[in-house]
């Protein structure tokens, strides 16, 4: 598809043009508030009705009388309230505003430039500090408009969450990732020489299911249905390779990973995912499609006939509460049943890359992968279902995901400790076009500041 010219450069110009605006309004915030202050001073309070008696010669001398708490001789006017100047902005804090509206007046530019219904996306600043802004349809046809509050299915996003929860259990002990697959699931049928370590980061050889035709034939035949784990392995054809020979992207290592995780924790992958994760990190709006209920609104999936922007949107979505159907999302199982907000999921990448999950020694070994896995030349670096690339010379982790209908992306770059999460409805552009216009705002540097000699 031809990609339309890119008028950023002169977005940009009203960028900086809108930061001195926006700054020089902050210091004016100030002044102004202070001239109100002075002018409020100047009313006069106006005497009572007994003042002009006491100073008349006609009026007789009344006794001495002391007064009592609720009797005065003159009453004693309340003076005006003096209104409390307000400060105005800081120079950091109207830079931080404009960058905000930067961020937004970008977002609805490139949604449009690329043809995508909606959008929702999360950026957490180096300080902790978080944006969220959306733009477009949750859903089309009903005039939805995407809100902070929509969730978008994560696709394979979700390889992310069930990674840390087999290093997590590593990490107790439970699961040795250097054992061979098939001794923690008896039955399968998996070569031996297949270790845990090598489903996380895609040098089993294991054939992809989902690369066959007729698989998505019969998961779009039925939308509704519900798949097992046995009925999507049926699609698996030959390995690529032999065990740790090379690298190749499948998710059938993930739908196996699942079966590990829900086999050694004794309860479903879904609850083990909760109960690790989703409820201890305040992760409320993240739930595990088609097997736990929806935990807010839920964006539609859309697919286009062409790849033309001016192509209609068709939606996917089936008469379920599952997106963008039921059958294709429990095929996915461990490799792509989630579903979160942008804000979420930003937080989940934060937490993840950080090391808050899993520890500092076990999120080394996570990144460590993509070393390993380097002498393969994959097609993206990755270690232990952790992406890792530079974005604009800067060095990123995290996952992209990609599902009839979704495309998402959640990138964390650990030098500047900025996270942001990109979640669309849609399968046609990609989602790392908007990451990097976004992040280019966010690093962008200040415009100068208009009182000072040089730059700040």
């Amino acid at each position: 598809m031809a990609r339309l010219d890119d008028p950023r450069p002169r977005r940009r110009s009203v960028r900086r043009v809108l930061g001195a605006v926006i700054v020089a309004t902050g210091f004016l915030g100030v002044g102004m508030g202070l001239t109100t202050v002075a002018l409020s001073g100047l009313g006069q309070p106006s005497g009572g009705p007994d003042s002009a008696a006491i100073g008349s010669p006609s009026a007789s001398i009344p006794p001495v009388v002391s007064p009592s708490p609720s009797t005065s001789l003159i009453p004693i006017p309340t003076p005006t309230p003096t209104p409390t100047a307000k400060p105005g902005p800081t120079l950091a804090e109207s830079r931080a505003i404009a960058r905000r509206v930067s961020l937004q007046l970008e977002l609805d530019a490139v949604r449009a430039r690329l043809g995508i219904p909606g959008v929702s996306v999360t950026i957490i600043f180096s300080d902790g500090s978080s944006w969220t802004g959306t733009s477009g349809r949750a859903d089309v046809a009903g005039k939805q408009n995407v809100a902070a509050d929509t969730a978008f299915a994560l696709a394979s996003v979700s390889k992310t969450y069930t990674a840390a929860l087999i290093l997590s259990l590593a990490r107790d002990g439970r699961i040795n990732l250097d054992a061979p697959a098939v001794t923690y699931i008896p039955g399968a049928a998996l070569d031996r020489r297949i270790t845990i370590r090598q489903l996380l980061d895609h040098t089993s050889g294991l054939d992809d299911f989902f690369l066959h035709s007729p698989i998505d034939k019969a998961l779009q035949s039925d939308p509704d249905a519900f798949w097992s784990v046995r009925r999507t392995l049926k699609y698996v054809g030959k390995p690529y390779f032999p065990p740790g020979r090379g690298w190749h992207y499948s998710n059938t290592n993930y739908l196996y990973l699942g079966l590990i995780a829900q086999q050694v924790t004794g309860v479903p992958t879904a609850t083990a995912l909760r109960e690790r994760f989703f409820d201890p990190l305040d992760l409320d709006a993240t739930w595990y499609q088609a097997v736990e209920k929806p935990r807010g609104p839920l964006a539609h999936g859309y697919r286009f006939a062409s790849p033309k922007i001016s192509s209609p949107a068709i939606d996917l979505s089936a008469k379920s509460p599952v997106a963008p159907f039921r059958s294709v999302v429990t095929a996915a199982g461990g490799a792509g049943s989630i579903a979160a907000t942008s804000p979420d999921a930003a937080r989940w990448g934060r937490l993840l890359y950080t090391g808050d999950v899993l520890g500092p020694a076990m999120t080394a070994q996570m990144l460590e992968g993509v070393a390993f896995t380097a002498a393969y030349s994959p097609r993206v670096p990755y270690g232990l279902g952790v992406q890792a690339f530079p974005i604009g010379g800067r060095l990123a982790v995290g996952h992209s995901g990609r599902l009839l209908g979704f495309r998402s992306a959640v990138r964390h770059l650990p030098a500047e400790n900025v996270t942001i999460a990109v979640l669309t409805n849609q399968s046609r552009a990609d989602p790392a076009v908007i990451v990097a216009d976004l992040l280019s705002i966010v690093f962008e540097p200040s415009p100068p500041c208009f009182r000072c000699a040089k730059p700040l």
